[in-house]
């Protein structure tokens, strides 16, 4: 906002352009400083300041880290585009995108005979993209529903509630079941996934469901968890270095 009888006032959540790149203001009260921060998801910088007071600080610490922006921005990864012709990868497996005028339902197609699978989608521009975003949402919800089963019968656990969130900046999370007990009924646990783990190998797909299993019962990340999750998936290692790698790029994509 701009005051025309004094400096210029900045709040909470507004966006500047600095060096070519989109920088957002945010207020958090556990930051002790002025910093930035890259969100590759949105393709941002954050410049954060501990109070509104010291959001024209935070500017001023960004217009003098000007070089840097720049080249933070260039090194982010772009945002895919969901169009016909397109070729994505379906947990780690080539699908190509395809265009059916009047479909009103994607839907996926198998691969066959050498040919990769197949997303077949209707509508155009932005309202294809959407369509192909739920059919790979749809097809997460299943994949994830089943892994999610497998693993929490293994851990002895009843199944829990699973649901698909469109998150930016995690892959899952898990609410433990809670015991019947002080005229509260017993509850199954919660978990959500991302639904962006559809575009890893089915590997590190498993691997989240196991890591949000494993909470159902240590909700917690202690040498204990770990053990949990190894015993159901072995080694975990690669799979959080492929996430670590390719993380960035995953939560790029969409509209």
């Amino acid at each position: 906002m701009i005051n025309l009888f004094g400096a210029q006032r900045f709040n909470d959540g507004d966006r500047i352009e600095i060096a070519g790149g989109t920088v957002r203001l945010k207020v958090s009260g556990r930051a002790r400083r002025v910093s930035l921060r890259l969100d590759v998801a949105r393709r941002e910088v954050l410049a954060i300041a501990p109070s509104a007071r010291r959001l024209a600080e935070a500017v001023a610490f960004a217009r003098d880290q000007a070089a840097w922006i720049a080249a933070r921005v260039a090194e982010m990864p772009g945002r895919p585009a969901l169009a016909p012709g397109a070729e994505i990868a379906v947990l780690g497996r080539p699908c190509r995108l395809e265009h059916e005028p009047g479909r009103l339902r994607a839907r996926l197609v198998a691969a066959s005979a050498g040919a990769p699978a197949r997303l077949i989608a209707g509508g155009e521009e932005e309202a294809y993209a959407r369509s192909v975003v739920r059919c790979l949402t749809l097809e997460a919800r299943r994949a994830l529903a089943e892994r999610t089963a497998v693993h929490a019968a293994a851990l002895g656990q009843p199944m829990p509630v699973v649901s698909i969130m469109d998150a930016r900046a995690r892959w899952g999370s898990c609410k433990p079941p809670r015991a019947a007990g002080f005229g509260a009924a017993a509850e199954v646990g919660r978990i959500r996934y991302s639904w962006r783990l559809i575009l890893s190998p089915f590997e590190v797909m498993d691997y989240v469901a196991a890591h949000e299993c494993a909470h159902l019962i240590e909700a917690n990340h202690s040498p204990a968890f770990w053990a949990v999750v190894r015993g159901l998936i072995g080694d975990e290692r690669p799979q959080r270095a492929w996430l670590k790698a390719n993380g960035a790029a995953l939560h790029a994509f969409g509209v």
